[in-house]
């Protein structure tokens, strides 16, 4: 069987820090930045565990604002 990895790309300028793509994250992918803010102030979300993501979408899903993008890359 195939095995399917994932990777995330946030946008960083408009992500809020509303946390709700780490809540629903099932490998822990997603952090946010814990001393770093983007241009409007907010702690963004980017992919502190980059080998766990499955390319699930869950993040995607749940984002108010639009701000990520997931792909999929199937390994043999």
């Amino acid at each position: 069987m195939a095995e399917i990895k994932g990777a995330v790309t946030v946008d960083e300028a408009r992500c809020k820090g509303c946390d709700l793509c780490v809540v629903a994250c099932p490998t822990s992918t997603l952090a946010l930045k814990k001393r770093e803010v983007n241009d409007r102030g907010y702690h963004f979300a980017y992919m502190a565990n980059p080998e766990a993501c499955i390319g699930c979408a869950a993040c995607a899903l749940v984002c108010p604002d639009a701000c990520i993008e997931v792909y999929r890359q199937v390994l043999k």
